[in-house]
């Protein structure tokens, strides 16, 4: 369990000080809550106690509850741990006490952490605390009073947008709103705070117990008008979230039947939402993606990082001047090389675009972009290669040109230089096979937009040392970037994984199923857009290049579909012509273009898969299953081969590199929710209807059999093998 602890100190002045001491940010874990109580109990009783203030070690107040208590809570299906929880400590011990209970926050005071301060008589803060009430982003709602508390203290609406928006403020923020009484230095704190205690027993400052006002509420018709509104932009915003709405029903229970009716009623929601689909899945991710970072023989062997100064890019487009962006914006000096002064000024552009539409949207203020792009440098050849830490390749995906690249780099670049390639589906092994540093050779894959979109996939080969992977790792973190490792195969984790998702939507449409009823259904299922759309956004180029390498790869299980050839054909290249599948206009929403119906038609005849020549009659559900379940498939082969450490590498690999829904927990989380079971079976019927394509894998049959998740570790099926 580590060292946990609340301390309590009685002063001469007869104010007890309770410190909760749980490094490193005090999260509430199940013993600290039951201390607390025996320390509130304690002070109650004592004769010498007139006033109690509440703070926490070390410079933070308290970060909330501990998440990995709910996730056990979750494995056991055993709920019952909390509704007393914070109806005796938060209302009964602190709240209702009779003696006032000031609370000293600094640093932060977040989730649990912030309830506690609601509950309080009074809150002092230091500058630029954090204060807010994450919980949503966890599936789940305030569980310590914090739906009923805040709203009466910084008014309904703009306690709906924090608790909503899981947006922290500022102590300052709350200062203005009459969250926090008073704001002083981190010095005077507790004095003010001691203070503050004594004057609310001699009456000088007022006893206030939050949970028993109404002032900011408003009447109960103005009220319900706030709850209404924020119903229906929930319903936009977050249509599959059963937290939000939840949310807004436990406020309103609160403002109609009062504050301790509330407050039950949000005990017995919380519990409900604690083993939910929604929760599980988000919880998941939560510790998923602070799990990607420790990658065994790499991170736990005392390897110290090099201290990256210098990076050089070579190749000036979308990727290469995306890559760019993001290391200026983390302060790394960055040398864009490109062939010729036209492509480089280009490429430089592009650059001072991304980060001024970065101040556009007030993302980023004019002094630190310009900071930014000072550190930016253009060249036309080698010389400045010479005491660069790392040179990242982003040119097209030609292997010959890659191959010439990396044989010059190695000859100019000083010996500790990593030498990553930005390539998407090409083998490292063949970009560096005419080299003698292929300990130095990695895969740094970004996706598009580089600078926007938060993965980065670090590929390493047989042979790229730990120290390089650590070294990628911690450029990762630095330019802010969730860091996978994977092994080196044709598409690597992500698009690998993937490649079975617009193929199978091809195969569905050649089936005779409505090419924007597949779009709606998988918006509808949580991703941002459907497979066609994604196919128009990314241009038909992409996906004709992409889909010859995957079928010379894979050539057992890959759906050749005609559609994409005869779209070309009819001049359409989605939305970079604003002709696709959709119709692209300024200012608009796409719309489906009926014209390509005819298309779709021909691709119907030439791919000769109907059967019986009728279109197949099928459901919403299987038609995500079907797009989905193939997916699933080629995760378990990418499980089986050791291409990722963890099932819940890839799980967060899919949320951030696929935008797969978070809220489902990633494809292999979301796949043993469903169960093996059913994953099996349907793709074993699907094989012997349409063929090949949804062959269940050898990995995923045993599974299924055996009922083994298909996330628990490679040893639980006795044929895996690991690579990594």
């Amino acid at each position: 369990m580590g060292y946990v602890k609340v301390d309590l100190e009685v002063g001469n002045d007869g104010v007890a000080l309770i410190t909760i001491s749980n490094p490193p940010v005090n999260a509430l874990s199940i013993p600290i809550i039951a201390e607390l109580k025996e320390k509130f109990r304690e002070v109650a009783r004592r004769n010498d106690v007139k006033a109690i203030v509440l703070t926490g070690k070390g410079g933070r107040f308290c970060g909330g509850f501990d998440i990995s208590v709910m996730q056990k809570v979750q494995q056991t299906g055993d709920a019952t741990a909390n509704p007393e929880v914070s109806v005796e400590l938060v209302v009964n011990l602190i709240e209702d006490s009779k003696k006032p209970v000031v609370a000293a926050v600094q640093g932060l005071a977040l989730g649990g952490g912030l309830e506690l301060a609601l509950g309080c008589h009074a809150r002092i803060a230091a500058p630029r605390t954090q204060l807010g009430l994450p919980e949503l982003t966890l599936g789940i709602i305030p569980g310590f009073g914090g739906t009923q508390r805040l709203p009466r203290l910084v008014g309904l609406s703009k306690g709906l947008e924090m608790m909503l928006t899981s947006k922290p403020i500022s102590s300052e923020e709350g200062h203005k709103l009459g969250l926090i009484d008073a704001i002083v230095s981190p010095e005077e704190l507790l004095k003010v705070s001691r203070q503050w205690a004594l004057n609310i027993v001699e009456k000088r400052k007022p006893w206030i117990r939050s949970l028993h006002r109404t002032d900011k509420i408003g009447s109960l018709s103005e009220a319900r008008e706030v709850l209404k509104i924020a119903r229906q932009n929930v319903k936009k915003t977050a249509p599959h979230l059963p937290q939000h709405q939840a949310l807004i029903d436990v406020v309103e229970n609160g403002i109609v039947h009062g504050g301790y009716n509330g407050v039950l009623r949000e005990a017995e929601v919380f519990n409900k939402l604690v083993l939910s689909d929604t929760a599980k899945g988000l919880i998941h991710v939560f510790f998923a993606q602070r799990t990607i970072s420790k990658v065994p023989g790499v991170t736990d062997v005392g390897l110290k990082p090099i201290n990256l100064k210098k990076v050089a890019i070579i190749g000036g487009g979308l990727m290469g001047s995306g890559i760019a962006t993001a290391l200026i914006l983390s302060n790394i000096h960055v040398i864009l090389k490109e062939v010729n002064s036209e492509y480089l000024q280009k490429g430089i552009k592009t650059v001072q675009a991304n980060v001024n539409g970065l101040v556009t949207k007030g993302k980023l203020n004019k002094q630190k972009a310009d900071g930014a792009l000072s550190l930016l440098k253009g060249a036309l050849d080698y010389n400045e290669f010479k005491d660069v830490d790392l040179v990242i390749e982003a040119v097209i995906e030609n292997i010959g040109l890659k191959q010439t690249i990396f044989s010059d780099l190695e000859k100019i670049c000083p010996p500790h230089c990593i030498l990553a390639s930005n390539t998407s589906t090409i083998d490292l092994n063949i970009i560096g096979e005419k080299t003698r540093s292929q300990d130095r050779i990695i895969g740094a894959h970004f996706f598009s937009p580089a600078h926007i979109m938060p993965l980065l996939e670090i590929v390493r080969t047989e042979k790229t040392s730990a120290q390089v992977i650590l070294d990628l790792l911690t450029v990762g973190k630095i330019i802010k970037k969730a860091p996978v490792v994977v092994g080196n195969c044709t598409g690597f984790a992500v698009n690998r994984t993937f490649f079975p998702y617009g193929q199978s939507a091809h195969l569905l449409v050649n089936l005779g199923v409505d090419v924007f009823r597949i779009d709606r259904l998988i918006t509808n299922f949580g991703f941002p857009v459907g497979p066609f759309q994604l196919q128009d956004l990314a241009g038909y180029g992409v996906a004709v290049a992409v889909a010859k390498i995957y079928a010379g790869a894979f050539p057992d299980r890959t759906h050749s579909s005609p559609l994409v050839d005869l779209l070309i054909k009819d001049g359409r290249n989605g939305k970079n012509n604003g002709k696709g599948y959709y119709i692209y206009e300024r200012g608009t929403k796409p719309k489906p273009d009926l014209s390509v119906l005819p298309i779709i038609e021909e691709s119907r005849r030439l791919s000769n898969i109907l059967p019986n020549g009728k279109p197949i009659s099928i459901t919403d559900q299987e038609i995500v299953e079907m797009i989905l379940f193939p997916v699933v498939n080629e995760a378990c082969r990418v499980l089986e081969e050791g291409i990722v450490i963890r099932a819940s590498d890839l799980d967060i690999a899919s949320v951030l590199g696929m935008s797969f829904p978070n809220y489902r927990g990633g494809i292999v989380f979301w796949a043993d929710l469903v169960g093996a079971k059913h994953v099996y079976t349907s793709l074993k019927k699907w094989a012997e209807l349409y063929g090949n394509f949804y062959k269940p894998s050898r990995y995923l049959e045993e599974r299924a059999i055996k009922g083994i998740p298909l996330s628990a570790p490679a040893s639980s099926t006795p044929k895996s093998k690991s690579r990594l």
